[in-house]
């Protein structure tokens, strides 16, 4: 479960009579439950391909596989399906409603899909607990620092235990140490949970849980390499380094 399968995937933009080129043919695999770290200069396509894969965007060719199904011939219909039951989003900036305590920012992808109350409540509690924030649950956003809205963020993106979990840039407004906490529980989303982990980042230190790390340059996979590889070539700082988790 959680298999990507991406095949010379193209992705034009036009703004008026121009045209600008975001991904210009790219071909990978990532594995299922594995995590895959996706790095490059900003505008070089990142997040451009992550919402492909997510279904909030459509390729101009290509196709883009999950499990055996290309996202590609899906109605509009079928992709909003796919992203509420296949798919779990994390953004850098958190993206919880404001008005909502942390349990109800979980339970809502839930409310959407259709559950019963009864099953809100329980897996909202699990999650919670699996995020570390179970005295959280009757908080608001505004109430919480950036690492616990992470967290909630995260247990939100698991609301409806989808197979694949996508990151944009989830440690970016985080300080290191909170950094650290954050990338330990993608870990355990695909150690424990088998979950597949697929990260846009500038953080190196993701090389340290990394399965695979995959660069883009304008638009094209310029090196693949194991999360060891890149670890030997990255120049972190020992105090910025990944402890294993306890």
């Amino acid at each position: 479960m959680g298999d990507i399968v991406v095949k010379d995937i193209i992705k034009v933009y036009k703004t008026g009579k121009s045209e600008v080129i975001a991904l210009r043919g790219l071909d990978c695999t990532i594995g299922g439950g594995k995590i895959l770290a996706i790095m490059g200069p900003s505008g070089c396509g990142k997040t451009t391909l992550l919402n492909i894969i997510g279904g909030l965007d459509r390729p101009t060719a290509g196709s883009i596989n999950i499990d055996g199904v290309n996202l590609v011939d899906l109605s509009d219909a079928d992709l909003v399906k796919h992203r509420r039951q296949r798919v779990g989003i994390v953004f850098q900036f958190f993206n919880l409603v404001p008005t909502l305590t942390a349990r109800e920012n979980i339970e809502l992808p839930m409310r959407l899909a259709g559950k019963n109350s009864e099953e809100m409540t329980s897996r909202s509690a699990m999650l919670l607990k699996l995020v570390d924030m179970e005295p959280r649950g009757t908080h608001r956003p505004d109430e919480m620092s950036g690492g616990e809205q992470q967290r909630i963020g995260i247990a939100t993106a698991l609301a409806n235990d989808p197979p694949i979990i996508l990151a944009d840039e989830p440690t970016g407004e985080l300080d290191t140490a909170t950094g650290q906490q954050i990338l330990h529980l993608f870990q355990k989303l695909r150690d424990d949970y088998k979950k597949t982990v697929v990260i846009v980042t500038h953080d190196q230190r993701i090389g340290q849980i990394a399965d695979t790390v995959m660069t883009i340059v304008d638009g094209r996979i310029t090196s693949t390499m194991t999360g060891a590889e890149f670890h030997e070539k990255a120049t972190i700082p020992a105090n910025q380094s990944v402890p294993s988790p306890s």
